[in-house]
């Protein structure tokens, strides 16, 4: 991010209504304008966070975000840029009966229209974009998705500092408040299976994710570093199991691991390998790559990969 921008964070939130496909526009009060929902990045937040946050509270809507539709870009009357990420966002019937949504100063109406009426409707020709970038994901038939998520542990004490087992190094004062900081980022995606190798450092990263989310962690030996120094790391077991299943899963690992652990995606996926693998696996602590998945066909490839650093 760069300090002279503003960034914001938004989606293209939709359901099924009667087999048809409807997309949620918000009609604002103050501009009295048709657009999309989103808002600006709170301090602290990550963007994934801030489009969650931000669609609820314009719509009453919790949504877990799906594949990333674009990014868009404009000057403001201060000439300062103006920086939006936007997912995909599908509003299940028992969200969008359990919203609390009444007009307010800020939002006059929401509106469910069909994706014609929708880019006739906008009043943005950068919120048109964004759906038809979206539209490209209906066309595909990869709308409904499910993310895998690769994280890497966050800042451990030096090995240099410990003296212990290295499996025992404890997370420095920077990993906790790492750990503590991707909880609100992981859990817009919707995960609720937590996988860990069971390095102290691993399980830490993902305990106020667990305590979140009132979720287990499960421990795997076959994504632990001490395995992998042996020779006797399975990530392709792991990795199976967690396509299978189609539900938003992280797995908490190792940076030695990690080139392992997208490849052996792109294997399950059926999905051909490229240097965007690399890219993703090269994570610095505390950050994720999220791999979104169809959910009706899986082995149908990877439908995108988007990487988070930490905050902190």
């Amino acid at each position: 991010m760069t300090e002279t921008a503003i960034y914001a964070a938004g989606g293209v939130v939709w359901r099924i209504v009667d087999d048809k496909l409807r997309i949620l526009v918000i009609h604002r009060t103050r501009y009295r304008d048709v657009t999309l929902p989103k808002g600006k990045v709170d301090p602290g937040e990550m963007l994934a966070e801030t489009a969650v946050r931000e669609i609820r509270e314009e719509t009453g809507i919790s949504v877990a975000l799906g594949v990333p539709v674009g990014v868009s870009r404009y000057h403001l009357p201060s000439r300062r840029t103006k920086i939006v990420h936007y997912w995909a966002a599908e509003a299940t019937e028992a969200a969008v009966r359990a919203s609390s949504f009444v007009p307010n100063k800020e939002i006059a109406a929401l509106e469910w229209l069909t994706p014609k009426k929708a880019l006739k409707r906008l009043s943005y020709p950068v919120d048109a974009e964004i759906v038809e970038n979206f539209l490209r994901l209906v066309d595909e038939g990869v709308l409904r998705t499910f993310p895998v998520i690769a994280l890497r542990h966050a800042k451990a004490v030096p090995r240099s500092e410990w003296k212990g087992k290295d499996a025992e190094r404890p997370l420095s004062s920077r990993g906790k408040k790492q750990a503590a900081a991707i909880v609100g980022p992981l859990r817009a995606f919707g995960v609720r299976r937590i996988v860990s190798s069971p390095a102290t450092r691993c399980v830490k990263t993902v305990t106020p994710l667990s305590k979140a989310v009132g979720r287990p962690i499960e421990i795997s030996e076959l994504i632990s570093q001490d395995a992998w120094e042996e020779g006797a790391s399975d990530p392709r077991t792991v990795i199976g199991q967690r396509v299978r299943s189609r539900k938003p899963a992280v797995l908490c690992s190792h940076g030695p691991l990690l080139p392992d652990i997208l490849s052996e995606m792109a294997l399950a996926t059926g999905t051909l390998r490229g240097s965007y693998l690399g890219s993703a696996s090269s994570l610095e602590p505390g950050a994720f790559s999220v791999v979104h998945l169809s959910s009706d066909n899986p082995g149908s490839g990877i439908v995108a990969i988007e990487t988070h650093e930490p905050t902190v």
